[in-house]
């Protein structure tokens, strides 16, 4: 308890109280040490098909962004950098309910770092959005072909957008935080994009950092006050895949809720297919009028 800064237990609520003898018996090992807990190997790789622009701590460039040898042995070095940032404790590690239990009982600081079309969704209460990869909005040549790109390789099944790095991160945290905050660090799945903004926050002088392993995908309800129209688990989801549940996000959630879930994405799959009939026979229909017109 100390080591998280937390208050005595005889100063906290007795609501409070039953929150904290609920979860000791399971976090206890854990709460305990999260100055010295870390995993005991981190297999960390890209979720998202992100453009990444130049930055002195990413060392991402965008002229390699055409070149993929050059952008996965980018990758590698980053997560190499990641790895030693937790194994030498400069990053310490929650886990979703520990970060809640946390926020709660120490009133420490989430920094929610993900992009506007997963914070839209869902966002914890109290927590601080600074996005460190939003969606591009530009329209100049070179972002409409690279929209292009990632949408006809797979975004329009995944609705991933095409995001770009925010250069005024680091800054827009600092106007917000002074540098012995103690920020809680989460984006969707605890991957490349809460490291990144690890690494950054480390090197602009933050020392009291904490990353939530697995993101806020990883949170069950219970484990942090939600807000929002969707629960975590679908923050990160989109396009025609999440249109017709075939997620695995959406089957999990299938398989407790029964038939009743089910049958509102099969009547969608159905929908579609009528629709794809409906515009085939229109087609033919009106090929066949323009030939009556010529003849």
């Amino acid at each position: 308890m100390e080591s998280l800064g937390l208050p005595p237990l005889n100063s906290l609520t007795t609501s409070k109280q039953r929150f904290q003898k609920n979860q000791s018996r399971k976090l206890k090992g854990r709460i305990d040490n999260f100055s010295c807990s870390k995993p005991s190997s981190l297999k960390l790789k890209p979720c998202y098909s992100t453009h990444y622009y130049h930055h002195s701590s990413i060392r991402m460039s965008a002229d390699n962004e055409d070149d993929p040898a050059k952008q996965m042995k980018e990758m590698n070095a980053a997560r190499k950098r990641w790895e030693a940032l937790i194994r030498e404790e400069k990053v310490k590690v929650l886990t979703p309910r520990e970060a809640g239990y946390a926020i709660q009982l120490s009133y420490k600081t989430l920094l929610d770092v993900r992009p506007s079309t997963e914070h839209k969704k869902a966002w914890v209460k109290g927590s601080t959005w600074i996005p460190i990869f939003d969606v591009d909005d530009k329209l100049d040549a070179g972002t409409v072909s690279k929209k292009i790109t990632d949408f006809m390789m797979g975004g329009w099944w995944s609705g991933i957008p095409t995001l770009s790095y925010d250069n005024q991160f680091i800054s827009k945290v600092e106007k917000k935080f002074p540098k012995d905050t103690d920020l809680i660090v989460a984006c969707q799945k605890g991957l490349s994009r809460s490291l990144a903004a690890c690494e950054q926050l480390y090197a602009a002088g933050y020392r009291n950092l904490f990353w939530v392993q697995g993101g806020l995908e990883a949170a069950e309800e219970e484990d942090l006050d939600r807000d929002g129209p969707q629960p975590f688990k679908f923050a990160g989801i989109g396009g025609v895949s999440e249109f017709l549940g075939w997620t695995d996000q959406q089957r999990a959630a299938a398989a407790k809720e029964g038939w009743s879930y089910r049958l509102v994405f099969s009547a969608r799959l159905v929908g579609l297919f009528l629709l794809a009939d409906a515009l085939f026979i229109g087609a033919q229909q009106a090929t066949h009028y323009l030939q009556d017109l010529r003849s």
